[in-house]
């Protein structure tokens, strides 16, 4: 099908509009070489250019699993946005899992994102695993996107975790151990010597009436599943996480009581720094079952990150 361009516009709004799809969908044709005239979805079409757009037989929208759910919007702008995860939600497909993602809950509102990590993780900068809840943020350009992940690897950009734990851990600690695949579970990661580096810190937020304890935690890598082993290698798990030796309740009913609670980056434009909050589920707050206001002073984020720094600067 050849098009003619009637007005200046970018190649991605005028595949969608031509073709009525989502401007996502658009840049995959782009970007997938099904579009002649076409070389990048931001390339600016002139009046009177000839595109000629030849989609395959079965479209994306056609081959992406049905979206069913919502979810929250903590924080966006025109550079990232910034979700609140809930727990269950896979971030982004792989070949042995069929049900909607969040990349497909992305592509179902229609955001412009970036493509730097393939079609499949359009927009996703970092994640957290699918029974993990949260502040997770999503690049819209490409940009933004080589920018947050700059900020990943120099720590401008970080999150610290809220977790609920079966024992008390003994103070503030570093916990600095390699992880890799444990060669006798696939499923799961162990400390392994020879595997890739990986620290963490651990603060003890309250000491709860059950024996179980609320914990933060600040990464300084990101490996699978990295908090979970650490805690797991100093004889300490989380509150249902059966995968990593919890011995509490077996049912099944328990979710997992790990939750991405502060965000904090720069806005890759102006370098401004910001700080985002995702407030803990219910289910996290009625098994902690404390005073709100024990809690919001608890929580305080400023002196939290003090904690993690002295800690930090002690080791």
């Amino acid at each position: 099908m050849i098009f003619t361009v009637a007005n200046e516009a970018r190649a991605d709004r005028f595949v969608a509009d031509a073709l009525k799809i989502g401007r996502n969908e658009a840049v995959w044709l782009i970007n997938a070489g099904f579009v002649k005239g076409a070389l990048k979805p931001s390339q600016t079409l002139k009046i009177g250019a000839l595109i000629d757009i030849n989609p395959p037989p079965k479209s994306v929208a056609d081959e992406t699993p049905k979206v069913d759910f919502d979810v929250p919007i903590l924080y966006e702008d025109d550079e990232l946005l910034v979700i609140d995860k809930p727990a269950g939600l896979v971030v982004h497909t792989a070949p042995s899992y069929k049900n909607a993602v969040l990349v497909d809950w992305l592509k179902a509102k229609g955001y412009a994102l970036s493509n730097l990590a393939g079609e499949t993780r359009l927009g996703i900068v970092h994640r957290i695993d699918k029974e993990t809840t949260g502040a997770l943020a999503i690049a819209k350009t490409n940009e933004t996107h080589r920018k947050l992940s700059r900020q990943l690897e120099t720590r401008q950009m970080g999150r610290y975790y809220l977790a609920i734990v079966d024992k008390t851990i003994r103070g503030d600690r570093i916990v600095d151990r390699p992880i890799a695949r444990n060669p006798r579970d696939r499923l799961k990661m162990a400390i392994v010597e020879g595997g890739r580096a990986a620290k963490s810190a651990f603060i003890e937020l309250a000491e709860l009436n059950n024996g179980e304890t609320l914990i933060a935690a600040k990464l300084f890598s990101g490996r699978t599943h990295q908090i979970r082993v650490h805690l797991q290698s100093i004889g300490v798990h989380i509150v249902g996480d059966l995968l990593y030796g919890y011995k509490g309740v077996k049912s099944g009913i328990l979710p997992l009581f790990l939750h991405a609670f502060r965000l904090y980056l720069q806005r890759p434009r102006s370098g401004e720094n910001i700080t985002i909050e995702a407030p803990p589920p219910k289910p996290f707050l009625e098994r902690l079952n404390l005073d709100k206001s024990f809690l919001d002073e608890t929580l305080n984020g400023d002196r939290v990150l003090k904690r993690f720094n002295d800690v930090s600067n002690a080791n």
